[in-house]
């Protein structure tokens, strides 16, 4: 019960990797407000029916309007938001390629979700974090953005962008008792991405790469995503921790 009674806001939390990160939220105690683009209906549903404190809902992150307002019902419904999960972003539905073969239109739509909806989420819960005095902002990045990984140049460039925005936040907020810090897990094997035909060749010169050569599942995500929302880590700001069973070694 490391998050007893926090409130932390997830987002992308409907699917993949984000089904697991509720689970073991709610786990470990947290009041959990879970947000997608398609409603967690589900989700909210079973956690619920668990005896969790779950509120839940539809949010486009890019939508500054909505996003204050998924913010603001859902502290009114479990309270002062004092975590908050950058797990939205585009990945699973895209085409590897090479980087001429990327229209605009899809490279903006990469940098809109994964960049801009971060910044929204985190300029919303923000002033809750300094009226509370404390914080835990976890962006969630890639090992992509270490190794300039061929074929998703917008999605690697998006996550790029996620850790220099994590660097400069945790400088601008740390003042207030809010800490920042990114999760960066490598190649993972969620639901979405056991669907794309390219997964079982990217997923076998991943594990190659590791010093643990095995798959790679959203399970082994969890701990270190407790870790940095939890009191264990509150002088640890400003930081990326790799989760990809050693193929980057940062």
């Amino acid at each position: 019960m490391r998050l007893k009674d926090r409130v932390v806001l997830l987002t992308g939390a409907g699917q993949g990797i984000g089904v697991a990160y509720a689970r073991r939220l709610v786990a470990e105690g947290a009041r959990l407000a879970l947000c997608d683009i398609k409603p967690p209906d589900a989700l909210v549903a079973e956690l619920q029916a668990e005896g969790h404190q779950v509120f839940g809902g539809t949010c486009d992150v890019t939508d500054t309007a909505a996003v204050q307002e998924f913010v603001a019902e859902a502290s009114v419904a479990l309270g002062p938001i004092t975590g908050l999960v950058n797990n939205a972003a585009l990945f699973a539905a895209l085409t590897p390629g090479p980087f001429e073969a990327i229209s605009s239109e899809a490279f903006d739509r990469v940098m809109q979700v994964n960049v801009r909806g971060s910044f929204e989420c985190i300029r919303a819960v923000l002033p809750g974090m300094r009226r509370a005095g404390y914080g835990k902002i976890v962006n969630i990045a890639s090992g992509t953005a270490f190794k300039g990984t061929p074929g998703l140049m917008h999605y690697t460039a998006s996550k790029g962008a996620v850790i220099a925005m994590t660097r400069v936040l945790a400088r601008e907020a740390g003042r207030d008792g809010i800490r920042a810090n990114c999760l960066t897990p490598g190649f993972t094997l969620s639901e979405g991405l056991m669907e794309a035909e390219s997964t079982a060749e990217i997923n076998r010169l991943t594990v190659a790469s590791r010093c643990l050569p095995r798959d790679m599942l959203p399970a082994d995500l969890t701990g270190a995503l407790v870790f940095l929302l939890s009191a264990d880590s509150d002088f640890m700001t400003g930081q990326n921790v790799v989760i990809d069973g050693g193929s980057v070694l940062h």
